[in-house]
């Protein structure tokens, strides 16, 4: 077992949070606050700080139900460590993605057609749909950084 004080690789940090590897590379793409040291052939390696604050980010996300931003405007702040609960704004209360961030179709929930065949989503399943498309919306940047690198060497 590796000290108190040792860094650590993604793979160990995905195991002992129990959270995909590229659901961490996402995180840090959101949270500036985590900078793991990235050695040769881009390894990461987190130190025990970088570490807490993922397992912060992971409570605050999953445990609290704060979405990204809620997180984002407490580290920004300075109030991870308040016990304050989330404001109305920060805590994905069930009642969808937060404002700017409608989900397809949303317009015909508005009482229109087809209701009775899509029974409303539970939180959990709105919290991965939220989940997934930041990580959609990341990754395309990715791609688009890296399609702008391609056509500059060609």
């Amino acid at each position: 077992m590796k000290s108190a004080t040792a860094y650590r690789t993604i793979s160990e940090v995905s195991t002992d949070l129990n959270v995909p590897q590229h659901v961490l590379r996402f995180w840090e793409t959101k949270f500036p606050q985590i900078r793991p040291l990235k050695r040769g052939g881009g390894r990461r390696y987190y130190r025990p700080e970088d570490v807490e604050l993922l397992r912060h980010i992971q409570a605050l996300l999953y445990e609290d139900r704060y979405t990204i931003k809620g997180v984002q405007r407490l580290l920004k702040e300075g109030r991870m460590s308040d016990p304050t609960p989330p404001l109305l704004e920060d805590a994905d209360d069930g009642g969808g993605p937060a404002e700017g961030e409608g989900f397809a179709g949303d317009e015909a929930r508005d009482g229109g057609a087809g209701d009775e065949d899509h029974p409303p989503l539970s939180d959990a399943v709105r919290h991965e749909i939220t989940m997934v498309l930041d990580e959609l919306k990341s990754l395309r940047s990715v791609l688009s950084r890296l399609s702008e690198i391609g056509s500059k060497k060609s």
